[in-house]
């Protein structure tokens, strides 16, 4: 049975902290919210074993408790199966993998079949909360279609207890989208690397959908935050490579969004580990961000969800692009494919010394919901020795229109900025980027 489905073989325990997790679900908003003291003061670093865990949970769906059905499941399990299951997984996977951040990346809640989206969001985090671990979120494309604006979740979200997440950075006067931030993650204590990030982590909104009339489908990264992202990426590398400790090299870069870039599209069977199950549900305007993350030379993965049947990772001019697959019972699925969730581990390298140093490897694994959490589709997305990476022509050639772009962007901040990225990101005299 590849659902956790309650039955009498269900543990005590697991019953109990689901039904925890429910009466948070029915507490008045300020029960979960966090005081201004309690925002953002954890800092996150390495553990003392010089790895540093992230989980990530695409696409739960959730709406409301008990009273939702699953969607794509067998038949025999549509009677006890709701939204309570997206809640008892999330509480196995933190049990099983301890990790030191829970990344949500989208589509957190179904906003259509949600009564009080509030209620909804306390519920659908109430497992990261009650967990006391640090925990990061964005939105998808069906957050807001509930009873609060996209600006509202956002809001609410930055608003409940451990998290990390932010509307938007504070230096970013004029951004688009909500929840654009980033995190840094320092070196373990006591080593010289402690007061330095060593592992920089970015969150980008991906839109939900396209607001020009002529361009349907989704959302897309737009020109003011891939410019937030290029200035930030310049300020971490040069504080990393600036004493004390001062490195030759830029500490590693991940990515997490909702809506997978166009350029996830570029693989097959052949070429990434994981499964292909449905199409690329990208925007249907390339906006040039993988061309950005390229040209800052930082970035190791991306990571994201929206297509629940894909879960694979792909290795395009350095970068891994990956899905994490579909997490949640209230999202479409596939009778009989396990939902899952995504695991990355960040270790770090030993000095000469003894010590702990810079980032040595990223490697990522997957974990079924069924019986055992099997954990599936091991590989190392980057590592140090093995980091440098060739690059053809048409990949200079594309760094090259990616400076060009921003110099666009920064000249003409004005709605016309789009068509200049549609150029710069479509077919020129048959060159296509």
């Amino acid at each position: 049975m590849v659902a956790s489905l309650w039955n009498n073989r269900e543990d005590k325990q697991m019953r109990l902290l689901v039904a925890v997790a429910l009466c948070l679900y029915l507490l008045p908003i300020w029960g979960l919210a966090a005081t201004k003291q309690q925002q953002h003061k954890q800092r996150l670093r390495f553990g003392k074993d010089g790895g540093f865990k992230i989980l990530q949970v695409a696409d739960m769906h959730y709406a409301n408790g008990r009273a939702t059905t699953c969607l794509d499941v067998f038949d025999s399990q549509l009677p006890t199966c709701s939204d309570l299951n997206t809640t008892a997984f999330i509480e196995r996977m933190i049990l099983a993998e301890k990790p030191h951040l829970i990344v949500f990346t989208g589509d957190n809640i179904y906003g259509f079949d949600s009564t009080d989206a509030a209620k909804s969001l306390n519920a659908a985090f109430a497992p990261a909360i009650l967990s006391n671990i640090p925990w990061a979120a964005v939105l998808g494309n069906h957050d807001q279609e509930g009873t609060l604006s996209r600006e509202g979740v956002m809001k609410h979200i930055v608003g409940l207890k451990n998290t990390l997440s932010q509307v938007n950075p504070v230096e970013a006067q004029l951004i688009d989208g909500f929840g654009n931030y980033n995190l840094e993650v320092d070196g373990v204590e006591g080593s010289s690397f402690e007061n330095k990030s060593v592992l920089n982590l970015f969150f980008l909104d991906s839109g939900d959908y396209s607001t020009v009339s002529s361009i349907p489908g989704y959302g897309w990264i737009k020109p003011s935050q891939q410019l937030w992202f290029e200035r930030t990426s310049k300020k971490l590398q040069r504080a990393f490579m600036d004493k004390p400790e001062a490195q030759k090299g830029p500490a590693p870069d991940l990515v997490y969004f909702h809506i997978p870039l166009p350029e996830f599209a570029s693989f097959d069977a052949t070429n990434f580990t994981g499964v292909k199950q449905e199409g690329i549900s990208s925007a249907s305007v390339n906006s040039g961000f993988f061309t950005t993350m390229v040209a800052a030379g930082d970035v190791k993965a991306v990571f994201t969800g929206h297509d629940h049947l894909n879960d694979f990772c792909g290795q395009l001019t350095g970068i891994q692009l990956c899905y994490a697959g579909g997490f949640g019972y209230h999202a479409y699925g596939k009778a009989g494919w396990a939902r899952r969730a995504r695991v990355v581990v960040a270790n770090l390298e030993k000095t000469e010394k003894g010590g702990w140093g810079a980032v040595k490897s990223i490697k990522t694994w997957k974990r079924l919901d069924d019986e055992h959490l099997t954990a599936i589709d091991a590989q190392v997305l980057w590592s140090k020795s093995s980091g440098k990476v060739s690059y053809s022509p048409m990949d200079f050639f594309g760094q090259g229109v990616a400076f060009i772009r921003n110099i666009y962007v920064m000249v003409f901040r004005s709605s016309w900025v789009l068509p200049v990225v549609l150029l710069t990101s479509g077919c020129i005299m048959g060159i296509c980027l």
